[in-house]
Parts: structure tokens; sequence; C-alpha cells
């Protein structure tokens, strides 16, 4: 803790000092989907060196906020624990602040299973999620699928055609969901959600296709995800 400590007693130092290093707060992202083995992470963070994820992951043990365990069928993985999970509030609203400087994708900038998930939950607004029939989405992203079931004001995600785990609020695993709009997007997507650009709009424009389902279910899916980039985060 020495090396990384400001030396100052302040609790926002203790956090920093805790998950304040390059790369903690991604791998806790990740780990807010589910549980991943060491190799699921590295996958997952291709550009973090070897060293510093084994670093990384034995700080964030020491301090109670990862823990290793094991996990039928997947050997020994990484969760948090539930100092850990409580940064999920954190996570979300630290995404919506970056959202509205995220600006274009770089040529090398990727889309992982994991950063998506946490994006969707970053942009479902609960409470119009809450005043809507429940619907089924199907999402993709680039090489990233995803099945957003909405129902009640509550978001369940899960990967198409199996992937890693995923955990929902709850703790559970998600099941299987059939979608009743599927949908291809690319970093267009960013402009939906950001109401820049309507439903209809988006797919004139090419942003959004449509593969099946009714595309008016589009106006809803931007409704459900919406993040304004002028907006200050609901967790402020």
């Amino acid at each position: 803790m020495a090396s990384r400590s400001y030396g100052q007693y302040c609790g926002v130092v203790t956090a920093l000092e805790q998950v304040g290093e390059r790369w903690a707060l991604l791998i806790v992202r990740d780990l807010l989907v589910g549980p991943r083995r060491y190799v699921d992470l590295k996958n997952g963070l291709p550009r973090i060196p070897t060293n510093i994820l084994s670093k990384r992951l034995k700080e964030l043990q020491d301090d109670g906020v990862v823990r290793r365990v094991p996990l039928a069928h997947r050997g020994l993985v990484y969760e948090l624990t539930d100092r850990g999970r409580a940064l999920e509030p954190l996570m979300l609203a630290l995404g919506e602040w970056g959202f509205g400087a995220m600006g274009e994708p770089g040529p090398e900038d990727i889309v992982t299973l994991d950063s998506m998930t946490m994006a969707f939950r970053t942009s479902f607004r609960r409470d119009v999620a809450a005043e809507l029939p429940a619907t089924r989405y199907e999402v993709h992203v680039g090489p990233v699928a995803l099945n957003l079931a909405v129902d009640g004001g509550e978001l369940r995600v899960r990967p198409v055609e199996g992937g890693p785990l995923v955990r929902v609020a709850d703790g559970e695993l998600a099941e299987e969901a059939d979608a009743d709009l599927v949908i291809v997007c690319g970093p267009g997507i960013r402009e939906l959600v950001a109401g820049t650009v309507t439903a209809s709009e988006a797919i004139a424009a090419e942003l959004v296709s449509v593969q099946a389902g009714d595309p008016a279910l589009l106006d809803r899916f931007a409704r459900t995800f919406h993040l304004d980039p002028g907006r200050t985060p609901s967790g402020a």
C-alpha cells in the first residue's frame, strides 16, 4: 500500500489508492458484468500487460474488492466482493459522465462484451422503461451481440448464443431470450442513444439496420436507452 499512498487522510484518497491505479477500474467494470477467469480478463483488456493484470488483481484482492473462487465448469474465477459490487453506481455515473466526451472511435478502438454490457446498463432509463411494454432486443455492435430484456423497469442482459457469464442485478444468471427487435449497428448507435437523431433518421442514415421485428420498436429502444451528453449524471 505504501507505494500507492497519497499521504492524505480522506475517503477519496483511500478510494483512489485502492481502485485508482491504471486498469484497475476497467477490471472492476468487467467483473461487474460477471465472474471472469484470468484469461477472460486478459482477452477483454487486450492491451494490458500480463504482469500488470496480475499485479492489479493481487492489489484488488488485498484490498477486499476482488476474490478468487471456484465456479462449476469454469475452474477458478475472479469475482467482486460485496465491497467491489458497491462500486456499480459509481461506475455507471462515471460512464455517463464520460459519454459526453467520447467523440468518434479511433481506428484501433474496440468494443467488448463487457464494455457494451456496461454501456447499456449506463444508458438504461429505468423510469421510462417502467412505463413501456416489456420488450426484448437483440443488439449487434461490431463483434458483440447482446440480448437486452426490458420488463417493468428492469434490465437483464445476456450474450447471444452463450458466451461469458453475465450477472443481473439480483446476482442470478440471465436466461436465454428471444427478441422482439434485432438490430445491427456500429459507432453510430451513439447518435441514437444521445438523441441527436431519431429512430427513423438512424435507419435512413444506415446508422442502424433492423434485421427482424417491427422497425417502429426502434423508437422504444431509443427512449429506453438514452444518455444526454450535456446532462449532469444521475449519480451526481
